[in-house]
């Protein structure tokens, strides 16, 4: 048995669909964010539509898919996956509440135990001191 480089005649890249379970509203909520940011940043295109990019980051953020492997399969690059990811997640975050009055208000309603990224983290009632 012999190695060889040589490459088989004819060949092309291999492409899957593989399904995904995500829900009809996480994708528009994600692709709403994004086209409202494209109008306030005046953004004449993108390569992708915004439900497209929005499809191509969850799989991305949710289901572990590679960005290698979703570019190729997109027809756009890995950098430009990686981009897309980075913009959304900026996009998210800007949504999500600071830290210390989400932990206010769960203190307020009663909270004793708050699980953050997979770390417990007690909070204290307010008594009339703390206040």
């Amino acid at each position: 048995m012999t190695k060889t480089n040589e490459h088989a005649e004819d060949t092309c890249p291999l492409v899957y669909q593989r399904r995904l379970p995500l829900s009809t509203r996480t994708v528009n909520h994600l692709a709403d964010l994004l086209r409202r940011h494209l109008k306030a940043i005046r953004s004449r295109w993108r390569i992708l539509p915004p439900g497209k990019i929005a499809v191509i980051v969850l799989a991305v953020l949710r289901h572990d898919q590679r960005l290698a492997d979703m570019a190729g399969g997109n027809n756009v690059s890995e950098s430009t996956v990686r981009r897309l990811r980075d913009e959304l997640i900026t996009l998210l975050a800007a949504q999500a509440p600071r830290l210390d009055r989400a932990l206010k208000k769960i203190t307020k309603q009663g909270g004793e135990v708050v699980l953050i990224d997979g770390t417990l983290i007690p909070t204290q009632r307010c008594t009339e001191v703390n206040r």
